[in-house]
């Protein structure tokens, strides 16, 4: 069992038109910013906002009628989930989609919304995979693994296909890896068409609960592995903080959502400059789906992290206007005051002298530091 060019593009020819054939554009500011020359394939623009759309889609346009008419079970806590009850419920195809029990609210109700029946089952991915075989067994469904099946691993490699004729002088395709059905099938394409261009694989060095949740896989499957050995992939692991910082400047400079994962490619260029340095590198922002409350941790401790949001504490006189004199040396110094907490009973130190934490937002870390040395020329009492 393998995956060959001309599967990949059959591929294309059969889910043409039902998928969106995403950009890939330059970005001026990440090559600066990185060292690279920076491409960007914009997987994230799918319906569903994830490249799972072309491997599912795929996968259901190769099952016999008999298959059809029985409909499909799969596995997923997420993309894979809503890119097989979306293009199921397209072809009038019945999709049973088990979900482990802890699976987010929201996850949920985007699977659901696409008119799947979603069953939770099981504590973890691998208890409700084996819920989900229990049930293929029963009701005759056709089980579609999210990444260890050869049409599902043909369909995902046609993003190659397209990275290639929009950005033909790529010298390196930087792709996340996860259970290995992207990049092995990205690799495939890649490899075919251009023997010299390179495919790096990039994973998260933190399994389990991790931001990246898309590629904290604990292992390839067998047919990704096999491919990416045979072909001889590279695989380079990066760090949490670099995938929020990735995530951060996406937002910030070409104004796209990039989940964990999605932000993986981008992350080992800012980790690893000096592997990308002046090199044509191709970035796959896989998928958009971060939830919300999530997103706005990353880029508040990216702010946090580059020294643009300041937490201050004083402590104050417990006299009328001590409050006001802090606040107003603070704006006069540029700072932007966007919390204030008194602490008069766990941190205070006295009862007449509490504490009182600031939050700022400054410019740079070094506006920071300028406002500190400010309030330290008018005595304020600063807590380290």
């Amino acid at each position: 069992m393998t995956v060959s060019i001309e599967d990949v593009r059959s591929a294309a020819g059969r889910i043409a038109g039902a998928v969106e054939r995403t950009p890939c554009l330059h970005s001026r500011t990440l090559s600066r910013l990185t060292g690279a020359d920076v491409w960007l394939k914009f997987e994230n623009l799918q319906y569903t906002a994830s490249f799972k759309e072309r491997g599912a889609l795929n996968k259901l346009l190769t099952l016999d009628s008999a298959a059809r008419k029985r409909g499909v079970i799969a596995m997923s806590a997420g993309n894979h989930a809503q890119g097989v009850a979306y293009h199921a419920a397209r072809l009038g195809l019945r999709a049973v989609i088990v979900m482990p029990r802890g699976t987010p609210n929201s996850k949920v109700s985007a699977t659901r919304v696409h008119g799947a029946e979603v069953v939770l089952e099981g504590d973890t991915l691998a208890e409700a995979a084996t819920h989900a075989h229990v049930l293929e067994a029963r009701e005759g469904l056709t089980f579609l693994h999210p990444y260890d099946d050869p049409a599902i691993v043909a369909g995902q490699g046609t993003v190659a296909l397209e990275m290639l004729e929009q950005a033909p002088d790529l010298e390196l395709l930087v792709v996340p890896v996860g259970g290995g059905g992207l990049v092995s099938g990205i690799a495939t394409a890649a490899k075919a068409l251009r023997p010299g261009l390179e495919v790096l694989g990039v994973e998260s060095r933190r399994q389990g609960i991790a931001l990246a949740e898309g590629i904290a896989v604990e292992k390839l499957g067998e047919l990704p592995a096999r491919i990416l050995s045979s072909l001889k992939i590279e695989i380079v692991a990066t760090r949490e903080e670099s995938i929020e910082r990735a995530i951060a400047a996406l937002i910030e400079i070409e104004k796209t959502v990039a989940e964990g994962a999605g932000a993986a490619g981008l992350a080992a260029l800012l980790e690893h400059p000096a592997r990308f340095a002046g090199r044509r590198a191709g970035i796959v922002l896989t998928g958009g789906n971060i939830d919300s409350r999530l997103l706005a941790s990353v880029l508040l401790r990216g702010l946090a992290r580059d020294g643009r949001l300041v937490r201050l504490r004083v402590t104050l006189p417990d006299v009328a206007g001590s409050l006001a004199k802090v606040a107003t040396l603070i704006g006069e110094a540029g700072g932007n005051i966007i919390e204030v907490e008194h602490r008069r009973v766990f941190d205070a130190v006295s009862a007449k002298s509490p504490d009182v934490e600031f939050m700022l937002e400054t410019r740079d870390r070094e506006h920071g530091a300028a406002i500190i040395a400010a309030l330290r020329e008018k005595n304020i009492a600063l807590v380290t």
